[in-house]
């Protein structure tokens, strides 16, 4: 069995910042890539970053870049989600993903096994 745990979030004011992590856990799996969703209230769940473990490669949608950064150190430990100057309009729930092989496009949800339980950002202005 799967799981990943994810942690961080809240309520943050316009232009702070917030970190998430997320920890994968389970002995079978081969974990080959994560990344992260959100969605927003009525909206599709949307592509927000992604790593590879092989070559630790990030990669983002294109809007974000600059303000969200994904890290972290191989496919056992957590990876975050280091959110800056954040708007109101990143107010969303936001869902950490584990892939355990390559399917050909990371910005895709169907490239993702496992699903983290989801955490709340809410931006203020």
């Amino acid at each position: 069995q799967v799981q990943l745990v994810q942690s961080g979030g809240g309520l943050v004011q316009a232009g702070g910042s917030l970190r998430l992590s997320c920890a994968a856990s389970g002995s079978t799996f081969r974990n080959y890539a994560m990344g992260w969703f959100r969605q927003a209230p009525g909206k599709e769940r949307d592509f927000v970053a992604a790593i590879t473990w092989s070559s630790s490669r990030p990669y983002y949608v294109d809007s974000l870049k600059g303000r969200f950064t994904i890290s972290g150190d191989n496919a056992k430990n957590p990876v975050y989600l280091q959110m800056n100057s954040l708007k109101p309009e990143d107010t969303a729930v936001y869902y950490c993903a584990a892939s355990g092989y390559y399917r050909g496009n990371y910005y895709s949800a169907s490239q993702y096994d496992y699903w983290g339980q989801g955490t709340e950002v809410t931006v203020s202005s």
